[in-house]
């Protein structure tokens, strides 16, 4: 009975949390009637990610790692080594080694 009662606190909470967010949304659009939207940047990670690793001695694990790294942060570092400076998430990202994930 009381993991009963935990299970439903826990499903009333989900959806308080979920009211309340669909009421920030909401109360946001209003404001983007008055406003120009800006659209997202939008890069193309594979033709990012093959620019990149073309000089790599084992293109398909590079493509992987990069196409990974893009999709989450949005953005590749320019040439085909370094410059991670020019996206510091791109850099951040680790194996579980700890490691550079990103070529």
């Amino acid at each position: 009975m009381k993991t009963f009662t935990l299970f439903l606190i826990f499903i009333l909470l989900i959806q308080v949390l979920s009211n309340a967010a669909a009421e920030q949304i909401e109360a946001g659009n209003e404001g983007a009637l008055h406003k120009k939207i800006h659209p997202i940047k939008r890069i193309h990670c594979g033709y990012a990610c093959a620019r990149r690793c073309k000089k790599s001695s084992r293109k398909k694990v590079c493509m992987r790692a990069c196409k990974t790294c893009c999709a989450r942060c949005k953005c590749v570092p320019p040439g085909t080594y370094g410059n991670k400076e020019v996206c510091p998430c791109y850099a951040r990202l680790k194996t579980h080694g700890n490691k550079p994930k990103c070529p």
